[in-house]
């Protein structure tokens, strides 16, 4: 039986509730009145889809959220091409614009929608002062189109965000599964001669269409994108795997090459993270020597990681790992990072993130080892935190044996 198809007939997460999106609504109204806040204005496509279910991708044309708390009325401000699009959200209006730059530029209508739903505002809060901008857009901030004060709120979104409800980890803990398959044929589909590129495609449309076949005709994919499960290398092969954000390169695989891969699956929008480091061919012994390193790095952050300490307790006793083991000038990055809807959220474990650990925020643990032109070593996971320790959420092996592929 295929991975996934004995679980066919059962009723597994592939999106949110419109419920979790009315919890998220009341706990906001209460921040933005604690914060005396009379409106929100959030433009990052992470926000608003936090808040509406709505996923979008950021072009020229801006595209908004007003949420007016008192009314509990979330309005979205898109061009007239995503007017349909939009109108699938948990929202209670969408208003258009015909196009970007036009006569009149999007963000003077979004500042007269402003007025118009808010009237007298006193205090609005923002994730950004106006449409961020990228694809060549150019426009005004927002504090120069209204006469009310505009005040930095993108961190109360992003502290909601922290602790994840049950039906996020649903989701998480799915997208985990899908990724873990995807990775196992990655490396079942490896082997010396053949193109990174040819081996990715291979494991991600096959882990794709098992994962769409299993989880039926109601999954859709929220972040588009060509694979919604998907595993490759991204470059990390040889002695290019000590490039923690190398490039995809084409290249060939041969005998000896490390190779430091990825995987993850996308299922209502939300992700995983699995990393590991592979060896094509039995290791050599300073291949060996610095895996166990790296393992044991990750064992030790998984160690650390419990309620109540810090998050910069974590990656400063992994910084101390790295001293008494004499490898600090193969150090290149923080422990790890929180995931969700986001590849990457906030906080972060490092030294400079003093956000205390709490159940329910779920995290990556990814400590590497880098040797410039040897070799790379990372293995990642995303974890659970839980009321006494962590809950592996990723399930793939991590020890040396089971990571080497017979040339």
């Amino acid at each position: 039986m295929q991975e996934g198809t004995k679980r066919k007939e059962e009723r597994v997460p592939i999106r949110l509730s419109k419920d979790e999106f009315v919890r998220r609504r009341g706990r906001l109204a209460k921040e933005l009145a604690e914060a005396d806040l009379d409106a929100l204005c959030l433009f990052s496509p992470t926000q608003v889809f936090y808040l509406t279910c709505f996923s979008f991708i950021a072009t020229e044309r801006p595209i908004g959220l007003i949420y007016v708390p008192d009314a509990d009325r979330a309005t979205l401000f898109v061009p007239l091409l995503e007017r349909e699009h939009a109108e699938e959200a948990y929202v209670e209006d969408v208003q258009t614009y015909p196009e970007y730059p036009d006569e009149t530029h999007p963000m003077e209508l979004f500042s007269r929608l402003l007025r118009d739903l808010k009237p007298g505002a006193k205090r609005v809060g923002v994730d950004a002062d106006g449409y961020p901008g990228g694809y060549g857009y150019r426009g005004p901030a927002l504090s120069e189109l209204v006469d009310c004060e505009i005040v930095p709120a993108k961190g109360l979104i992003e502290g909601m965000m922290r602790i994840k409800s049950e039906e996020e980890i649903a989701l998480i803990r799915e997208s985990c599964r899908w990724g873990g398959l995807a990775h196992r044929l990655l490396q079942g589909y490896t082997e010396p001669g053949l193109n990174e590129t040819e081996i990715s495609i291979r494991a991600s449309h096959e882990a794709s269409a098992r994962m769409i076949e299993a989880l039926g005709p109601e999954y859709r994919p929220v972040r588009g994108g060509a694979f919604p499960a998907h595993a490759g290398f991204r470059g990390q092969i040889g002695a290019r795997s000590a490039v923690p954000h190398a490039m995809t390169a084409n290249a060939v695989l041969k005998e000896g090459d490390v190779l430091v891969t990825g995987a993850a699956a996308e299922v209502g929008g939300y992700l995983s993270e699995l990393e590991r480091t592979m060896i094509l061919g039995g290791p050599t012994d300073e291949q060996a020597r610095l895996f166990d390193l790296m393992v044991g790095a990750q064992d030790l952050a998984f160690s650390e990681i419990r309620p109540g300490r810090r998050c910069s307790d974590v990656d400063r006793a992994v910084r101390r790992y790295y001293e008494e083991n004499g490898i600090v000038e193969y150090w290149r990055h923080h422990t790890g990072h929180s995931i969700g809807y986001g590849m990457h959220e906030a906080p972060f474990l490092d030294v400079g993130d003093e956000t205390v650990i709490e159940p329910g925020m779920v995290l990556t643990v990814e400590p590497g080892v880098y040797v410039p032109g040897f070799a790379g070593f990372r293995h990642s996971d995303t974890i659970l935190v839980t009321d006494d320790g962590i809950e592996l959420l990723t399930d793939y092996p991590r020890d040396l044996e089971g990571l080497i592929i017979e040339a």
